[in-house]
């Protein structure tokens, strides 16, 4: 099993090929065209990313984020998160590296099988990046509604986050 999965990735990329010469189509050139189609794309979305990126540092290095997360943790508590994560429930929508250090961190502070590092990681895995993707998405709209997709983007991570917290909770 774990050979057919090894070879999945390699197997389609073999089978688009033969595909394509059988259509008899250009496959380097079909490349070279898509390649020019992500330059405009990828100087679209610099900026967004650059901001994202330099949002995420300042909240780091200026000390706000300790401050926000004191802030935050009894709102956490009463939903029923633990205190303990509101550093990840925060750092998340932001920065997936970052997320991972936080996560790391959780784990290793309070042990993989702690009721902390459960919700932690179903936290982390329940959930994306939500300016990173916003970004992205968003790069190339004429009609831009970023605000309402980021209020509706943050309400439902909250929600999944006291949901698997509760989950976590009761398994």
């Amino acid at each position: 099993m774990n050979i057919i999965l090894a070879l999945l990735i390699p197997i389609i990329f073999v089978l688009s090929f033969i595909y394509a010469a059988i259509k008899k189509v250009k496959i380097y050139d079909s490349f070279t065209e898509g390649v020019k189609g992500a330059i405009p794309l990828i100087v679209s979305i610099f900026p967004y990313l650059a901001a994202v990126t330099m949002l995420f540092k300042l909240l780091e290095v200026s000390g706000l984020e300790a401050r926000l997360t004191a802030w935050i943790a009894p709102v956490f508590t009463f939903t029923g998160v633990p205190q303990e994560i509101s550093s990840l429930v925060l750092i998340k929508p932001l920065s997936g590296s970052g997320s991972i250090a936080v996560l790391t961190q959780i784990l290793e502070r309070y042990g993989v099988d702690s009721y902390a590092a459960r919700c932690a990681c179903v936290a982390y895995g329940a959930s994306d990046t939500i300016f990173y993707i916003g970004a992205v998405y968003f790069a190339n709209l004429k009609r831009k509604r970023l605000t309402a997709a980021l209020i509706i983007s943050v309400v439902s991570y909250l929600t999944a986050v006291i949901f698997c917290c509760f989950l976590c909770r009761i398994m």
